[in-house]
């Protein structure tokens, strides 16, 4: 059964704030390994300001990043006392990204991510950005839970 997270509760499992944070809304299909993360894109964004000023796209570095918020989420969703705590999720790697698509204001970019590996606090997901029903990035992510 999968669970809903809103905003207020993703603010609780995440240090990010605006500009940097980029999940709206989470879905964990299965806590700690696999889930949905949604951004909603407006013209507001900042990035889409400088990149490009005639032609906006969300640059492809901050949709890896969307991602990895939303693996961070995932796992964190595993433990009910998530804000309570004080663990926080660090990038180690990314592996095999691929852009496909140019995501751009009015989009809903949907990231799907599903843990692979966990070996102590190190944790592999794949992740898969999605723009109605079309792959538009995709990236293999490693982070460490400290």
């Amino acid at each position: 059964m999968s669970k809903i997270y809103d905003i207020d509760e993703i603010i609780k499992m995440l240090p990010h704030r605006y500009p940097f944070l980029l999940v709206d809304r989470l879905e964990v299909e299965e806590a700690g390994v696999k889930g949905v993360g949604l951004k909603n894109l407006t013209m507001n964004e900042l990035f889409f300001q400088g990149h490009f000023p005639n032609n906006p796209i969300m640059p492809g570095v901050l949709q890896i990043e969307a991602m990895a918020q939303t693996a961070g989420c995932v796992v964190l969703s595993a433990d009910e006392n998530y804000a309570d705590n004080k663990r926080s999720v660090l990038f180690m790697s990314i592996d095999g990204v691929k852009f496909r698509k140019p995501v751009r204001p009015g989009d809903q970019l949907k990231m799907h991510v599903e843990k692979i590996k966990e070996r102590r606090n190190i944790y592999v997901f794949k992740g898969i950005g999605m723009v109605d029903g079309q792959v538009v990035s995709e990236a293999e992510l490693t982070a460490m839970i400290i």
